[in-house]
């Protein structure tokens, strides 16, 4: 795709052309919900700091690790972080925040071990997000490995939901994020998601990773699977369980089980299927993280945040 300037690219298509009323329910998409996009932040040197970095975008919504995502030990913010960053996100009138658990969570592991690491990863992530007032903390729903029982591993991962929440209140929710699929890995399908769902009595909420719908096969963006997609995920999950949606593009090709993020319209979904997903009321109601590489390799960046918005604020 061919770079005009730094915030304006020449289009495969015409949003116009698919616009058009025979190409769009009009009784299905309400455009008068302003989709809220927001990025993954980085919280290098206090918590608070990741409010400062989105407000330079501006956004309104971030995810950031609470914690290094690649060890299990929690460090609890200290309080005068905490009050910091309760007072800039008023100031800057942060709407959303989601904690991102560390990426070696494994409830689903046939190993005790590493299913009680997961639960004290989780729970000092939970009580982090209770004490910053979040939304939520995703996580991976973990793996049973390539020869593993898939059945077994979603009861484990239930009970492991259950034991995390314990009899405790808490302000934030545990929200599960969909898998791209291969080597084991749970919560691929709306099937599995449902299935950890109905098994927690406490809430439980849903992110969804476009690239990781598109890795697994599971939705390529277009017609008539998009419909099909959300006609099965209205039959099998309840309309408030899904928070918020990862926005990346694809690396992998269709079905490949590839977790790799591309920026917005470099990848396979492209900037088409983007437009065809934000037509969807299911989706426009939660706000849209980006957890794209970024032009420069650093991350999501003002580009892509710029890009999406036009997409799907059509």
């Amino acid at each position: 795709m061919k770079y005009i300037h730094c915030f304006q690219r020449e289009h495969e298509f015409s949003y116009s052309r698919f616009q058009r009323y025979d190409m769009i329910d009009s009784e299905r998409i309400d455009m008068k919900r302003r989709i809220i996009v927001g990025a993954h932040i980085s919280a290098a040197g206090g918590v608070y700091t990741a409010l400062t970095r989105a407000h330079a975008f501006p956004i309104f919504a971030l995810q950031m690790f609470g914690s290094s995502p690649k060890q299990y030990k929690v460090t609890v913010p200290s309080q005068d972080a905490v009050q910091q960053f309760k007072e800039l996100r008023k100031e800057y009138a942060i709407q959303h925040i989601f904690l991102h658990a560390p990426y070696l969570v494994n409830l689903a592991s046939e190993k005790p071990f590493v299913r009680h690491m997961s639960r004290e990863a989780l729970a000092g992530h939970l009580q982090i997000a209770d004490t910053l007032e979040a939304d939520g903390v995703v996580f991976h729903i973990g793996s049973v490995g390539v020869s593993g029982n898939k059945e077994q591993g979603i009861e484990r991962v239930i009970q492991g939901i259950v034991r995390v929440y314990g009899d405790t209140d808490h302000h934030s929710l545990l929200i599960i994020e969909n898998s791209s699929g291969g080597s084991g890995k749970l919560g691929t399908t709306i099937q599995e998601m449902a299935q950890i769902l109905d098994g927690v009595s406490r809430p439980v909420g849903v992110c969804l990773d476009t690239a990781h719908l598109y890795g697994a096969g599971v939705l390529d963006f277009i017609e008539p699977q998009l419909k099909e997609f959300f006609q099965e995920w209205d039959a099998k999950i309840h309309h408030s369980a899904l928070k918020v949606i990862h926005a990346n593009d694809s690396r992998g090709a269709l079905g490949s089980f590839l977790d790799r993020h591309e920026n917005i319209g470099e990848g396979h979904i492209g900037e088409r299927g983007f437009f065809s997903l934000a037509t969807y009321n299911q989706v426009r109601s939660v706000p849209w993280i980006l957890e794209v590489p970024g032009f420069a390799g650093q991350g999501p960046d003002a580009e892509n945040i710029a890009i999406l918005n036009r997409i799907v604020q059509q």
